[in-house]
């Protein structure tokens, strides 16, 4: 039998719900959970001493079983006539103190502070169905009402599906009351009791609002979140940011309703908190491989990420994430990365804290009591060491961390939070700069250091950076472009003019200034905490060959296209993010690659001279146009794309007697690796030149 509302608006009819209750009979009817459910934030909130009001009590069982645990002082009323009979005549024997009025809960008729607790189990869902003038009206009759009848240090406890619009109202009036708001996820509440009366797909959350005496001239307000039944409160800063936790739950509760009814929903994933700071602890990205054919063994399976690996392509992107677990043959796969800042102690730990939360993310059809296994590399951790945290006027929040790669090697990393799994620079630390020995140091200065006095971890001396070493693949590829410009032999025996727009942790520039002897270099960065940060971390200086320029390399490179004396430069690179996520476009901005602009870096480059680009573009249309509108302006065009990543190297060039077969670009490339492999040079046997340039296709 379905009883639920066509339109939501005859919630707030009484119309509506005598004939919902005659059809009902006396069948109880459980808005939200019944109260094993519920008991234990009643019992939280509620004392058994209490005088309790329960406000559109309907024909529910929870007034009856909380009278039956012993809250007996508990007085219900409704709206509906039918009901309030209904329940009177159930309840006229065994429950003999309990009372049911007819009564408008807008319009109550008890004197003021007769009650310690008002109860509403689904009431002011149902009273407000929209946000209609009048709607809104009726709402603030019927909040006035219950912080009328309330004491002081009583609490109106409301439980409800925390739609938008109603938390929104909720919060916003008894906190402009000054009264204290908290909200409090009920944990069982998205469990199905039959097939025949299913669940809400959301969570149930009860409001927690404790009237506080007025304090006149005060504007304190108090917002909590408790994620869990016997958790901590978590302090917020406003009634925002409590919404949007809210808003968390609801998106992790739908998620988790339809990944259990399907699977192949795509790219999903989704964070999983501290349940006493609300930071970020885990990133989960479910992953559905619907080719791998079932049988009892490969339902489900977890995947830890060893810390500082979360950027890896296998890790990090969403066609690694897809490879691992195709080749992991389970059907689905939950890759788990483990956040900065957050403290673990072992596998055994990790898998003890996520076991129950994955398991609710579990595929539909995976049989009852099925182990689940946990996945990892060598059931391996990894380290991450962060080194130092700030703020960036222009880049905003970002880190410098040390982290042990797959080879037991260590790297330095900066990372702007606003892209968490983007390495915005990278370089290798020499041997002797090892975990243990950084462990040492710290311990020796922390005896050192006064009491009281906080500890700034001192920059890495300029030797503990491996120069010689290129981390990212993007920047060996642009070092190999330089082939492209006339014999390899003459190129270190030669004045080279370079500039590099985007500085970062200073690695392109500096290879390029220490392994071609005659190079002058120089870098244009916009952020003037980039070049503090090179400095300091990267083993970066300044020299009669290297200088840096702190400027916006739009208006930089305009400058000089536009002097009288314009300095070509031999080879002009960027390598510049964007700091606009829905781009699509994410290296460059758009505005490095309008025709006008290229029209400038062409102004400034030799004419034998290569401009080399990493783009890294998501936008199949938006990476057509860049290519267009760069094969308009420099009629040799070469592209590269990096292996594991969405980077692709550009090579462009103005007057080159002919394009080069790609077994002469290698020739050249080899030549120059030759050339540059010299005594005490720090070269890298692992960079190869030649590799860099095989797969470079003419566009």
């Amino acid at each position: 039998m379905n009883l639920l509302p066509k339109s939501s608006k005859e919630f707030g009819s009484v119309d509506y719900w005598e004939k919902f209750f005659q059809q009902r009979g006396k069948k109880a009817f459980e808005w939200y959970g019944t109260y094993l459910e519920l008991c234990e934030v009643l019992h939280k909130y509620i004392k058994p001493r209490e005088k309790v009001l329960v406000i559109g009590c309907g024909n529910s069982e929870l007034s009856e079983q909380l009278y039956d645990v012993g809250y007996q002082d508990v007085v219900n009323i409704d709206i509906s006539e039918v009901v309030i009979k209904q329940m009177k005549e159930r309840n006229a024997t065994r429950r003999p103190q309990m009372s049911f009025l007819k009564m408008d809960m807008t319009q109550m008729e008890f004197p003021d502070a007769s009650f310690q607790v008002v109860l509403d189990k689904g009431t002011l869902d149902a009273v407000l169905t929209d946000e209609e003038e009048k709607t809104l009206r009726q709402v603030d009759r019927m909040l006035a009402e219950v912080g009328r009848v309330l004491q002081v240090g009583g609490r109106y406890l409301c439980i409800s599906l925390a739609q938008a619009h109603v938390l929104k109202k909720a919060v916003g009036h008894f906190s402009r009351e000054g009264w204290m708001v908290r909200v409090h996820q009920v944990a069982s509440s998205q469990d199905q009791v039959s097939d025949t009366e299913p669940r809400f797909p959301l969570p149930v959350f009860a409001f927690i609002m404790t009237k506080f005496r007025p304090v006149p001239g005060s504007a304190l307000q108090i917002f909590e979140l408790c994620a869990q039944e016997q958790g901590k409160p978590v302090r917020l800063e406003s009634a925002e940011r409590l919404a949007e936790a809210v808003r968390e739950r609801q998106q992790y509760a739908w998620l988790r309703s339809q990944l259990h009814r399907k699977a192949g929903l795509g790219s999903v994933s989704l964070d999983l908190c501290n349940g006493d700071t609300g930071e970020p602890r885990y990133t989960l990205h479910v992953v559905d491989s619907p080719t791998v054919k079932p049988s009892r063994d490969n339902h489900f399976a977890i995947f830890i990420i060893p810390q500082g690996r979360e950027t890896e392509w296998l890790f990090g992107m969403e066609d690694g994430r897809k490879q691992l677990a195709a080749s992991a043959g389970f059907r689905r796969l939950i890759t788990v990365a483990l956040h900065r800042g957050q403290q673990y102690e072992n596998m055994e730990s990790i898998q003890a804290e996520l076991s129950a939360r994955v398991m609710e993310l579990a595929p539909a059809g995976m049989p009852a009591q099925q182990q689940v296994p946990f996945l990892s590399v060598g059931g391996d951790l990894g380290e991450r060491t962060v080194r130092h945290r700030d703020c960036s006027p222009l880049s905003g929040d970002y880190v410098i961390e040390d982290v042990q790669g797959d080879d037991r090697r260590y790297f330095r990393r900066l990372v702007f939070l606003s892209s968490r799994n983007v390495v915005q620079s990278e370089a290798r630390l020499l041997t002797d700069v090892s975990h243990r020995a950084q462990k040492k140091r710290k311990k020796d200065r922390r005896k050192q250091r006064p009491a009281g006095t906080p500890e700034e971890p001192p920059a890495v001396p300029e030797q503990a950076i491996d120069k010689g070493y290129l981390c990212c693949e993007h920047h060996k590829a642009m070092v190999a472009g330089l082939a492209l410009l006339r014999s390899p032999e003459l190129l270190l025996e030669t004045p080279l003019a370079v500039l590099v727009v985007g500085l970062g942790g200073g690695s392109l520039p500096l290879f390029v200034h220490d392994h071609f002897p005659k190079a002058h270099v120089e870098a244009v960065e916009i952020d003037p905490c980039m070049l503090e940060v090179a400095t300091r971390w990267f083993g970066f200086s300044q020299s009669d060959r290297m200088k840096v320029h702190i400027a916006d390399g739009l208006d930089y490179i305009a400058s000089l296209a536009e002097g009288e004396a314009r300095p070509p430069y031999d080879v002009i690179m960027f390598d510049v993010d964007s700091k606009d996520p829905t781009l699509g476009m994410s290296c460059p901005p758009p505005a490095f690659v309008d025709q006008p602009f290229l029209q400038r870096v062409r102004r400034i480059l030799t004419p034998e001279g290569v401009f080399i680009l990493n783009l890294v573009c998501r936008d199949l249309g938006l990476k057509d146009a860049v290519l267009g509108g760069l094969k308009a302006v420099f009629p040799l065009l070469y592209m590269r794309r990096i292996e594991g990543e969405v980077n692709e190297i550009l090579f462009c060039q103005l007057r080159p007697e002919q394009p080069l077969a790609t077994p002469e670009l290698l020739e050249k490339a080899r030549a120059l690796e030759q050339a540059l492999r010299k005594p005490g040079g720090g070269w890298d046997d692992t960079c190869v030149l030649s590799d860099m340039l095989q797969t470079v296709q003419l566009v």
